[in-house]
């Protein structure tokens, strides 16, 4: 889907590629309301030929029932025609917003989280959204209430023509110039409507960001706060869309006084040639419904110009901020990863996040195959650096980061992360049941499978919830303890059963009860997979091969555990310094 990064600043082009995907049943929506407004206009031609056969007299009977029968086909096609176009559009305009959500979803999923620490989530989903309606809202409108009054307004002319060449040939000159001064005045206020999408989409991210933190803001009494900063998001947004809209109502009012003397002059005219006799009452009626038309379609057009204006810069707004290119990509030549023992190593890495601090400048840590490693130290040391780094969710600068010999940079992303599982500190769940959960480690896991993997992580509290495996936990796993939290991610780790596995802390929110259970189920859960955990308790790392004890992007101390205990170097200043907390805490 990367190729939409295309499309970021081309909002007709992206438009379009979705419209090619249905182009017949788009163009047999277009062909019919063309058709029907064709007809609609025609049956003013029908009015004045039934006219002119009425004024002609009884001894014309029979021009009388043709017209009459003419006149009635033209209504009878002018509505059939629409029913097609609507029954047509009901579902291709839907499943292009469809075919529009999916891809953008895509595209959005697939950016690095560099991408994602710069902006708000509410505000990206709601880009989707507001990308997904303005979409179906210019379509619609395109469709019913742009499309007609032109073909109305063009079909009108040609017909005033049958009247008057000299009539038609002023209309099209003076309607060029308007249609070419309303592009230019419309584009001129480009930068207030794109003002109005910007705080429109602020107004959408504030929202978002305070419902999913409003523990946070009750725990510190900030809804009073709250309320006052969204009310002045809210007056940003209400005064940009204001100056917006009052805007277009002055190219409103410029076309409407145009179109009005426009009509006065059309009818003076037809009057006039009526005097000379060069033309027919059927005419005088002719020019006077179609003027009456022109001046009708002309303010439908107007008024559908707001709101296609301001839906369009949304538009543009948002595939401006989601398609941008994604940061990560597969080489054009990566391979899928082989897994051959797991060996981890890092070469000569020099690495820094966009725009911070360097955290390693030529770093070195060499893991073999099945090798448990605990990485401890100060924060900011680099060991959450090093998982992400693994992860590839960023690439390094200078150096590479291989497993079994092979650059991670250089394989599928996909085959990459399909080899590591990980138990994070903070677990992510999903608004799912607990069955789902744990099944994400392996979709295609059966239930049999799925429940063994929470038998391992010692998920017994299931058998004690009302819908057992099917309970919901609600948002990011909010119905259930910090402890169960933690067992359905290790629960995930042992069902997925990759070869190498990241640990962040992962009995940190156990209760002592289950602790150590949990510890003999990740005993077996690492026996023969390379094992590399981000340690705050030291006491876990006690069966542990190494310890790698980093600080400031630096190894500075490398061995098993027992035999640093035994050195006076920084590790054994780390356990001296935990046991006294322990120790204190205990007393």
């Amino acid at each position: 889907m990367d190729n939409l990064s295309g499309y970021a600043r081309r909002p007709l082009p992206f438009v379009l590629r979705y419209l090619r995907r249905r182009r017949g049943a788009h163009v047999v929506i277009v062909s019919a309301v063309v058709a029907a407004v064709a007809c609609s206009v025609g049956t003013q031609y029908g009015v004045k030929y039934l006219v002119d056969s009425l004024t002609a007299g009884s001894s014309h009977a029979s021009n009388v029932w043709l017209a009459f029968a003419f006149l009635m086909s033209l209504i009878a096609a002018d509505n059939l025609l629409w029913r097609v176009a609507s029954w047509t559009a009901s579902f291709t305009f839907v499943g292009v917003t469809g075919d529009l959500r999916r891809d953008m979803f895509r595209h959005l999923t697939g950016h690095a989280p560099s991408y994602f620490s710069d902006r708000l989530p509410g505000m990206l989903t709601s880009r989707i959204t507001a990308t997904s309606n303005a979409v179906f809202t210019v379509e619609n409108m395109f469709v019913w209430n742009v499309l007609p009054p032109c073909i109305a307004t063009v079909s009108a002319i040609l017909l005033i023509g049958t009247v008057s060449l000299a009539m038609s040939a002023g209309l099209i000159i003076i309607a060029g110039i308007m249609l070419m001064a309303m592009f230019h005045l419309a584009a001129a206020g480009k930068p207030l409507h794109d003002d109005f999408a910007d705080k429109a989409a602020a107004v959408d991210g504030e929202m978002v960001d305070v419902i999913s933190n409003l523990p946070l803001v009750r725990a510190f009494c900030g809804l009073s706060y709250e309320h006052d900063r969204f009310d002045t998001t809210v007056e940003r947004e209400l005064d940009a869309r204001g100056r917006s809209l009052r805007y277009l109502e002055k190219l409103r009012l410029l076309h409407a006084v145009v179109t009005i003397l426009l009509t006065i002059a059309l009818l003076a005219w037809v009057i006039t040639l009526w005097q000379r006799g060069a033309a027919t009452t059927g005419d005088v009626v002719l020019v006077c419904t179609l003027g009456l038309s022109i001046l009708s379609a002309t303010r439908d057009l107007a008024v559908a110009l707001v709101d296609v204006t301001q839906h369009v810069a949304r538009l543009t707004e948002a595939i401006a901020t989601l398609l941008l290119p994604h940061e990560l990509k597969d080489h054009p030549e990566a391979e899928p990863l082989i897994r051959s023992g797991a060996a981890v190593a890092f070469n000569n890495v020099s690495f820094h996040y966009p725009g911070g601090v360097q955290v390693f400048e030529k770093f070195s840590l060499r893991i073999q195959p099945g090798q448990r490693v605990g990485l401890v130290g100060h924060s900011g040391g680099g060991k959450s650096s090093l998982f992400v780094l693994l992860q590839r969710f960023y690439d390094v600068q200078h150096g590479r980061i291989m497993i079994d010999g092979q650059d991670i940079s250089r394989v599928t992303q996909q085959s990459l992360r399909e080899a590591i599982s990980v138990v994070p500190q903070d677990i992510s769940l999903f608004h799912r049941s607990i069955m789902e959960n744990i099944r994400y480690g392996r979709p295609n896991a059966t239930d049999d499978e799925v429940l063994r993997a929470a038998i391992a992580a010692r998920c017994d509290f299931i058998e004690n919830l009302p819908e057992g495996m099917a309970t919901m936990v609600g948002d990011r796993g909010i119905k259930v303890s910090g402890g169960q939290r933690q067992r359905i991610a290790i629960a995930r780790a042992f069902l997925k059963d990759a070869p190498i596995l990241l640990l962040d802390e992962a009995t940190a929110a156990l209760d002592s009860e289950s602790e150590e259970a949990i510890r003999e189920a990740l005993s077996r859960l690492m026996r023969g997979r390379t094992v590399i955990a981000i340690a705050h308790r030291l006491a876990t790392l006690r069966n542990f091969d190494r310890v790698v004890v980093l600080q400031g992007g630096r190894i500075i101390e490398d061995g098993p555990p027992d035999i640093l205990l035994q050195g006076r170097g920084p590790y054994r200043e780390l356990v001296a310094r935990e046991m006294g907390r322990l120790a204190t805490h205990a007393a």
